[in-house]
């Protein structure tokens, strides 16, 4: 009976911590990463911000919230942003606006990361706000970036703040922001929390480790932190040097090799790429190999970035750099730029790790967010979204001004039980699945029609907006509604299309045999021509007989 006491005690702290999504072990999946870019580095002068939420068994979906008046005394239900539970509720404000994803009707966007921090500071005891619910409603609530981390700050010193430590992007069509917050711990109201502003000629990016360091204190234009970030510090006694030195990710969320490794390297590949500075002295803390030269918080841009270019960097596995995960065993057979998890792994008793890039399969979702400072708020904002890994998906465009998200992305479609033709999470995890397991073959095909499709929504995207421009505010949501469902059923189509192609085309391990135009050859007859077999790349092959030696040797 004891045993079984136990067991169930256990089970229950399981519960518990994947409902609040506590402290992660580096033994554990380290979830999102966020791309931040300024106006002035952009290419046409957005705002951009990114966003994957990668959790494995979520079902990736859009969130529509309908903005409205609202009587007094009217209260607002909050629930759990990953498991869905119920916490409670606060008064409603008079007017609330429209969500669509994580964006609102006034460009205003909000991203996140998790960085975990100091385990005894999550309060899932008083804290009503989960990070989720906390983004939630401030984008109901806030127009602008800065009201948004007012809002924020507001809501959890009133209300508390039950998650771990995070990071937030905030963005609108003219200021982009990082705002990192963390919990006071079980029976302690409130949250501690900076925001800095990103330079509007400036790169940023944070991926579920603490990345603010020092900030500075009288540059009230330029950073806004809560009233005791660093008494509350003194108190607990994570911090006694001069205020001029504190740093808020020193004291709150210290760096160790899987912060460095799994996280902060995903950070130092994009400034690795876009960084007009070498970032080559800074690879060592990336690898993990030592914590006394931290990237900056924020660096110049070489060039210029589009939209396209941050959802490219949304599909990075490290390529071209020491971190690359391709040409080791790990990438198995079909040289697949993926590593299953958990992060880490023992064989006789020593400890190994899988490499974490920015692309990994375990995505539900992956936002890229425009915001545009010279169109009407109705036409600026756009959420490119995809329902997986970007690697292997498109992202289609959703404008902000939507009257009702498309169909494929919305809730209640499908669930994470139930497979569906008409849900964009399954009809694009069905196609990425059965890609990953022969990668080196069918990805080719996957790509290019993302890419035509990708290509599609890019070269639409201006002659869209300017008839939408040319119309009333109401006329031009309900055509860019339409627009924006005939991208992604188009999407949805193509990619139903696809996975038939894969199943029929890549069969049993070989290739069917088909002309310039895509048709299978087949006899006069009308049967297939037989199949191509193209067995292992050549790397794999090589790799056999290094093992095997003359163990297949025909002789």
């Amino acid at each position: 009976m004891k045993k079984l006491y136990l067991v169930l005690v256990a089970l229950f702290v399981n519960v518990q911590c994947s409902m609040f999504n506590v402290h992660f072990s580096i033994g554990e999946v380290k979830a999102c990463t966020n791309l931040i870019v300024g106006k002035k580095v952009s290419k046409d002068g957005s705002v951009i911000i990114s966003y994957s939420s990668d959790d494995y068994g979520a079902y990736g979906y859009m969130n529509f919230l309908p903005g409205g008046k609202h009587k007094k005394g009217e209260m607002r239900a909050l629930y759990h942003y990953e498991s869905n539970n119920y916490l409670g509720e606060i008064p409603e404000a008079e007017e609330t606006y429209t969500v669509v994803g994580l964006m609102n009707e006034h460009q205003l966007a909000i991203h996140e990361t998790t960085f975990g921090g100091r385990e005894e500071l999550c309060d899932t005891v008083s804290g009503l706000f989960d990070y989720g619910s906390l983004m939630y409603v401030t984008l109901q609530r806030a127009k602008t970036a800065r009201q948004a981390i007012a809002v924020m700050g507001k809501l959890v010193e009133e209300y508390g703040y039950g998650s771990e430590g995070e990071s937030f992007s905030i963005a609108d069509p003219n200021e982009a922001w990082i705002m990192e917050m963390i919990g006071k711990g079980p029976g302690r109201k409130g949250a501690v929390w900076v925001a800095i502003r990103v330079p509007d000629d400036c790169i940023c990016a944070h991926a579920n480790q603490s990345r603010i360091r020092k900030f500075p204190l009288k540059d009230k234009e330029n950073c806004i932190y809560s009233k005791d970030v660093i008494s509350f510090a003194r108190e607990k006694g994570f911090f006694s040097g001069k205020d001029v030195d504190f740093s808020f990710s020193a004291a709150y969320a210290p760096t160790d090799f899987g912060a460095q490794r799994f996280c902060e390297a995903r950070v130092w590949s994009f400034f690795n790429k876009w960084a007009a500075e070498d970032m080559t002295p800074y690879l060592s803390y990336a690898m993990g190999e030592t914590s006394d030269n931290p990237m900056p918080l924020y660096v110049k841009s070489k060039a210029p970035l589009s939209v396209q270019d941050v959802k490219d960097m949304m599909r990075d596995h490290y390529e071209g750099t020491p971190l690359a995960i391709q040409g080791d065993l790990g990438m198995g057979p079909w040289e697949m730029p993926y590593r299953p998890t958990p992060l880490t792994y023992e064989v006789d008793g020593k400890k190994y790790f899988n490499e974490r890039p920015i692309s990994t399969q375990q995505s539900s979702n992956v936002y890229v967010s425009q915001m545009r400072a010279w169109l009407p708020d109705y036409i600026g904002g756009v959420v490119w979204w995809g329902n997986d890994d970007a690697n292997m998906v498109p992202l289609t465009p959703v404008y902000c001004c939507v009257e009702s998200v498309p169909e494929c992305y919305a809730r209640g479609v499908a669930d994470a039980f139930h497979f569906s033709t008409r849900s964009a999470y399954w009809v694009q995890n069905w196609v990425s699945n059965m890609t990953y397991l022969r990668y080196a073959t069918i990805f080719p095909e996957v790509k290019a029609v993302r890419d035509r499709l990708e290509a599609d929504y890019n070269s639409l995207q201006v002659e869209t907006e300017q008839k939408a421009a040319a119309m009333s505010q109401a006329e031009a949501c309900k055509f860019l509604t339409a627009y924006s469902h005939r991208a992604a059923q188009a999407m949805i189509d193509e990619w139903n299309q696809l996975a038939q192609t894969i199943i029929v085309k890549y069969n049993d391990m070989a290739v069917k045999k088909t002309d310039a135009n895509g048709q299978y050859l087949k006899t006069p007859g009308g049967n297939p021509r037989p199949v191509t077999r193209p067995g292992y790349p050549e790397t794999y092959r090589r790799k056999i007989i290094q093992e095997t030696g003359d163990k297949y040797l025909v002789k």
